[in-house]
């Protein structure tokens, strides 16, 4: 198998993981200094490295207790990045349904996960996971 399509297979783990709520496979997944970018400017956005996405990567199945469950709509790749369109549906603790479309970039090095660029509807996670709370304008 080639870099290119074990990099694909990596993603296809690491979303079945994220389906499973397996928190160890996904942090496992990161390169010692890997990260995620989370974009917008939501109290959830930032980039955090791999000892904050162990702290804190058990906390999205906490608050979706029935799960959050992944749907990879497309992907392509080349050389070390590979790109997903996904979609994500499951029901958050406050009893509202969580249903956001987005484009993961994936980038790699050696097999690991370097650096994971999130896009999404920012409004569905305002509303929804930071429950309406935003950060203050221009901070």
């Amino acid at each position: 198998m080639n870099s290119i399509e074990a990099n694909k297979d990596t993603v296809t783990r690491f979303f079945d993981a994220l389906n499973a709520g397996d928190t160890r496979a996904i942090v496992d997944a990161y390169a010692d200094d890997g990260c995620v970018e989370t974009k917008g400017t939501t109290l959830i956005s930032g980039v955090f490295n791999k000892e904050q996405i162990a702290a804190s990567a058990g906390a999205i199945f906490e608050v979706f207790p029935k799960g959050l469950s992944f749907e990879i709509t497309g992907m392509v790749a080349e050389g070390e990045k590979v790109a997903v369109e996904a979609t994500s549906r499951g029901e958050h603790i406050s009893g509202q349904i969580y249903s956001n479309e987005y484009h993961f970039l994936f980038e790699f090095r050696d097999g690991k996960l370097l650096r994971l660029k999130e896009y999404m509807d920012t409004e569905q996670v305002t509303d929804v996971l930071c429950a309406g709370q935003r950060p203050p304008f221009g901070g």
